[in-house]
């Protein structure tokens, strides 16, 4: 067999291949084994037929049909291996010569990763938010935790903001009552915005047994994002009362003695929540500015797929689950299908340049995946996916995932060299020491960006 290759652009070559006939003597012997099994010839036994009775009765034609298509894979995979190419893809195969014992002549049009020269990134240097937890901050995190301890109490008098009240709703759309459109003992605390619009002026001045009627656009069910005619009728008023901010709260609400330690608590917690979002700051704006500096071009076929990969994501699950169609959700976004379409391609392109760019940074650092690594890459998978690890770690073998999960764990490693070798300061001007924080973050970021692009 002979090959050459022809490249057509910097994301696609052309192989051409020939091969002597010689070489398909096993692919031909199989299809005669394979038609043997398949037909009956009189005077023969089922598969003991010779091959110029095949030959006379069926077409040598249909022979070397079922040969060739047999062999195609593997001269084809021969050709790629032979000239080192890092192929994408399924090729476009086209016949060119096939000559009863002489020869077979094909191409095979397919794309390649692009090579890719990464540059000294050292230099990189990005400005992150500074952490700075406030007295306003603390005292609205131990607002919010005095809210959940909140009690309630029935009342005889109008509702008011903030006061929890019982109902029952029933929507109409075109004057007919929905299947899904009634609910009763439905618990809600006006103002919280949790329902419908509207629903808050509609009941603030009803006492118990009050009953009005507002007009909606329901969020979900079966008439989602239609106009409803919706009746609310208040069964119970009731008054929320807050604990008192005192050490006797600290003690109910946590493990601490005193108001002050709750406070520190929480002051704490705020830190470490604005650190780690000051990571995953700084590893987005890394990344942004590698990818400022490596020139990527993108295969055509694969970020068509790719764009259509995350319409059919957005459309089928996200919107699915939400009973949304893509022309409502465009509607609330305030975006046009163009918009929409330009945004989407701009988010793919992105995603293949850093898979790109990332693999190869795996390469030239030689940075490796072990057991460990992999397990508890596995075990973040299957917690965010809602399934056991064992029940992550069967599907990912059966479906021939472990491969991609390696892949996932050694660009998030990647990035991470990067992310430590850049220069990080805060708004402040100082520097920032993200060596506790880059690991973890990344690792999460990356399972994030696992999720988005293989949700089916």
């Amino acid at each position: 067999m002979k090959s050459a290759v022809e490249t057509l652009n910097p994301t696609r070559v052309r192989l051409t291949v020939e091969v002597p006939f010689e070489e398909l003597k096993d692919s031909l012997d199989a299809a005669y084994k394979k038609i043997n099994q398949q037909v009956t010839v009189k005077g023969f036994r089922k598969g003991k037929i010779p091959a110029r009775v095949i030959d006379q009765r069926f077409g040598r034609g249909a022979v070397l049909e079922e040969a060739v298509n047999d062999a195609l894979p593997k001269f084809y995979t021969e050709a790629v291996n032979e000239a080192e190419l890092n192929v994408l893809g399924q090729p476009e195969v086209d016949i060119t010569e096939l000559k009863d014992n002489e020869t077979l002549n094909f191409t095979a049009e397919v794309d390649i990763r692009p090579a890719i020269e990464i540059p000294d990134y050292s230099g990189i240097e990005v400005e992150v938010d500074a952490v700075e937890v406030s007295d306003e901050d603390v005292d609205k995190a131990v607002e919010e935790l005095r809210e959940r301890f909140a009690s309630t109490s029935p009342v005889e008098r109008a509702a008011e903001d903030g006061d929890v009240v019982t109902i029952d709703l029933q929507a109409k759309v075109e004057g007919e009552v929905l299947e899904d459109g009634v609910a009763s003992g439905v618990s809600y605390t006006i103002g919280s915005g949790e329902l419908l619009e509207g629903i808050d002026d509609a009941v603030k001045g009803l006492e118990a047994g009050g009953e009005a009627t507002f007009t909606s656009e329901l969020k979900g069910g079966s008439a989602a994002g239609k106009e409803s005619e919706v009746t609310v009728k208040v069964t119970q008023v009731a008054k929320r009362e807050l604990p008192e901010l005192d050490d006797d709260f600290a003690q109910l609400a946590s493990e601490f003695d005193t108001l002050d330690e709750l406070k520190a608590d929480s002051r704490k917690r705020l830190e470490n929540m604005k650190q780690y979002d000051q990571a995953t700051q700084a590893q987005e704006r890394v990344l942004e500015k590698l990818l400022e500096l490596v020139e990527v071009p993108v295969p055509e076929k694969l970020l068509a797929d790719e764009i259509q990969t995350r319409k059919h994501n957005l459309v089928n699950h996200q919107l699915g689950q939400m009973g949304l169609d893509l022309a409502k959700y465009l509607e609330i976004q305030g975006k046009t299908e163009e918009e929409f379409d330009a945004e989407t391609k701009e988010q793919a392109e992105k995603g293949i340049k850093t898979q790109f760019v990332l693999d190869e940074l795996v390469n030239k650092e030689k940075l490796n995946v072990n057991q460990e690594e992999l397990t508890e890459h596995l075990m973040r998978r299957a917690q965010s996916s809602g399934m056991s690890p064992d029940q992550f770690a069967q599907a990912v073998v059966e479906g021939g995932q472990v491969p991609m999960l390696v892949g996932e764990v050694a660009r998030g490693k990647a990035l991470a060299v990067v992310v430590e070798a850049a220069t990080v300061k805060d708004t402040n001007g100082e520097v920032v020491d993200l060596e506790d924080e880059t690991a973890e973050t990344v690792e999460a970021s990356s399972d994030e960006a696992a999720e988005e692009k293989t949700e089916a």
